[in-house]
């Protein structure tokens, strides 16, 4: 099996990432990054909102640096925050992103949520979780396809090689496609076991858009949600139908929950910073999962139950127009 996916201007991209969402330990990234770039990892995800994108950068310039490796081999992703969804905002939040990261063009850039906030509304994720973020911060006329033009006119500068979107539904990712010069090379989701969101996954890939899965574990290292939010993470890894996979396959229960999803042809990026877990989690292409043991993992979809990440932290977000999912 192959270990990239093409996208739609021909472009290979690399099935497993290196997800860096909470990563925000300097030392702890750095080591990260050195492990994975040693592993062989060569997409790395990151977003402005992560806070951690200079430490990216500066890991990944000393990499090329000392001669490891080219840029050219490299699938670099960022995204556009929420208090930039506007766009006059796009050149300089993109802008901010390409010197944090110490490049000329990043790979990938996507719209992180559907949703705007005003540019005084927050600065970082860490004041979600803080409850900080308040209905005020809310910009309520998010324009999709204003917004996408701005990002057309990012890939006809060289920013960035490619555009796409991040937590849109169907509905909005529709609105882009059909106004769209460029369309979108790339959905990135929340996609595991219980959020398999089959039906919007086969509109993307009908259309040309592939599709990378964040939380692909279930977001193990999100424990601060069981109390933030009020939610029980999900213990993935200890399901018995995939623990008896991984026994059958001499592999871990992370590794049978990223084969499942990349045999579906989707990219994953799950989040480590423990250098052994990082060599198993893209060590998934020696071995295949039958049609039937497929079929048994996707039938722990729970829906819209299973989903982790809703986003409802953020005060009255589920009143903004563009919220994406099913109103609670």
């Amino acid at each position: 099996m192959s270990k990239t996916i093409t996208l739609h201007t021909g472009a290979p991209m690399p099935t497993i990432g290196l997800g860096t969402w909470q990563a925000q330990d300097e030392e702890e990234l750095e080591r990260a990054l050195d492990s994975a770039l040693e592993a062989g990892y060569r997409f790395i995800d990151t977003a402005y909102l992560y806070g951690n994108e200079a430490i990216v950068g500066r890991t990944v310039q000393k990499w090329l640096d000392e001669g490891k490796g080219t840029r050219e081999e490299l699938f670099i992703s960022t995204k556009l925050p929420m208090m930039g969804m506007r766009p006059e905002d796009v050149p300089e939040f993109l802008g901010a992103s390409l010197s944090n990261l110490q490049l000329d063009y990043v790979d990938l850039y996507l719209i992180h949520v559907p949703f705007g906030m005003l540019r005084h509304g927050m600065q970082n994720l860490d004041e979600i979780v803080a409850g900080e973020v308040g209905t005020g911060a809310l910009d309520m006329e998010t324009d999709h396809v204003a917004i996408w033009k701005a990002l057309e006119a990012e890939v006809d500068a060289g920013r960035t090689r490619h555009i796409g979107v991040s937590n849109f539904n169907e509905r909005q990712l529709t609105r882009v496609l059909d106004n769209c010069t460029i369309k979108p090379a790339n959905h990135q989701i929340e996609l595991h076991l219980y959020l398999q969101q089959p039906d919007l996954v086969a509109f993307c890939l009908e259309r040309g858009v592939t599709v990378t899965a964040y939380s692909p574990l279930g977001s193990p290292g999100s424990k601060w949600l069981n109390t933030a939010d009020g939610l029980q993470l999900p213990d993935l890894l200890g399901l018995p139908e995939v623990r008896e996979l991984a026994d059958k396959y001499s592999k871990q229960p992370a590794q049978v929950l990223l084969r499942h999803l990349i045999q579906k042809g989707l990219v994953a990026v799950p989040k480590s910073t423990n250098p052994e877990r990082l060599r198993q989690n893209i060590d998934i292409y020696d071995f295949e999962l039958s049609e039937a043991e497929m079929d048994t993992l996707d039938a722990l979809d729970r829906g819209e139950e299973g989903r982790i990440i809703d986003m409802l932290l953020i005060v009255g977000v589920k009143d903004h127009p563009e919220y994406p999912w099913a109103k609670p």
